[in-house]
């Protein structure tokens, strides 16, 4: 594990591959870690990939470098911390890959800093969320897959969260991925990053914000209201969806795919849930070899 100081956090991550290589990100979901990409990173590396992999805000070994700093999980911090990781390594540019928290990271740094972002691999779709209109309800099986999300929202869910933080995740993993047969250890070894101090405070925060409900980190007020409108992803991207998501089936994400602009390619995995990375990784390094093409 290596360490790089941002001006807001420290942040913990791991690399692979030679310093020379073409840059790739990937970004990890919630609840998860790093270890998402246990199988994707050395095979990159193998092929010539610089691959970096961060522990994001509130997970892992990464801190806030300032008490005072608010505790946000908003989607635009989480972008800018992408951009910031970058600045702190001095990488001009990079494939990103992610899902989840991961690939709204993902999304909104190649939406607002599209030339810092040479490729997108955008696990489940268009990752930016419509706050303004987070009010309007979805189907009663899309509100029910969020059962957690209202849960967080109330004092009851917060002190849930911070007593049985890996059991709600061990659940999560079950419903989310219900093919996927992962054995205690693989999930142990992730759930430690969720004795992260921050770990609670970033989670709610990040799902009430996005409703609404919650105020921002006035630091990212700006960014936020870039992302309101929807921008468009202009740089070249694959969409991997799992058929057996169980957080958002793949219908809900095409909707929006008229918002990759600069070239997509959509992709269905058959029997891969929400952790495709972890099921199917050698998809998303078949995605990576493909968007950065021949060497240069």
């Amino acid at each position: 594990m290596k360490t790089i100081r941002t001006p807001i956090l420290a942040i913990g991550y791991l690399e692979f591959g030679p310093s020379d290589g073409r840059v790739v990100i990937p970004l990890h979901g919630w609840p998860s870690d790093v270890h998402d990409f246990d199988a994707v990173a050395p095979p990159l590396a193998e092929a010539g990939f610089r691959v970096l992999v961060p522990w994001l805000r509130g997970f892992g070994p990464t801190r806030f470098l300032d008490p005072a700093t608010p505790r946000s999980g908003q989607q635009a911090a989480l972008g800018a911390d992408v951009r910031d990781f970058m600045d702190a390594l001095s990488i001009p540019s990079a494939i990103l890959v992610g899902y989840d928290w991961g690939g709204r990271a993902a999304c909104v740094a190649a939406a607002l800093w599209p030339r810092r972002v040479a490729a997108l691999v955008a696990i489940t779709g268009y990752g930016i969320q419509n706050i303004p209109a987070a009010a309007k309800p979805g189907s009663a099986e899309q509100e029910y897959r969020y059962w957690y999300q209202w849960y967080f929202h109330t004092a009851r869910g917060r002190a849930g969260l911070a007593t049985n933080r890996a059991e709600i995740a061990r659940l999560l993993w079950r419903l989310w991925s219900p093919n996927w047969m992962f054995d205690e250890a693989t999930f142990a070894a992730t759930a430690a990053s969720f004795d992260n101090p921050d770990f609670v405070d970033v989670t709610i925060q990040s799902y009430r914000h996005r409703y609404g409900n919650a105020p921002g980190d006035p630091a990212y007020d700006g960014l936020e209201a870039a992302l309101a409108a929807q921008p468009p992803l202009t740089v070249p991207t694959i969409v991997l969806h799992g058929e057996a998501d169980g957080v958002g089936a793949p219908a809900t994400s095409i909707p929006r795919d008229h918002l990759f602009t600069g070239g997509m390619e959509r992709r269905l995995i058959p029997r891969a849930g929400h952790f495709l990375s972890r099921e199917n990784p050698d998809d998303v390094v078949a995605a990576v070899v493909r968007l950065a093409g021949p060497e240069p």
